[in-house]
């Protein structure tokens, strides 16, 4: 007798598969907060900036 059919989303059972599932990360890692990490890149960019435009005002 075949295999029955699956949906095309379903993956068939693996035969003798010793592997165990991937343990997940906990949430709240560091990298996992891009908008920081980008905010303090701005405000590190504006405060260089900044640096410079009161050197060419103080000239």
């Amino acid at each position: 007798m075949t295999d029955p059919l699956l949906p095309p989303a379903e993956t068939p059972p693996a035969e003798d598969s010793m592997a165990e599932a991937h343990p997940e990360r906990p949430d709240g890692d560091v990298w996992d907060h891009p908008g920081l990490w980008l905010s303090l890149i701005v405000i590190g960019c504006l405060l260089v900036a900044a640096f410079f435009g009161a050197r060419i005002l103080g000239l």
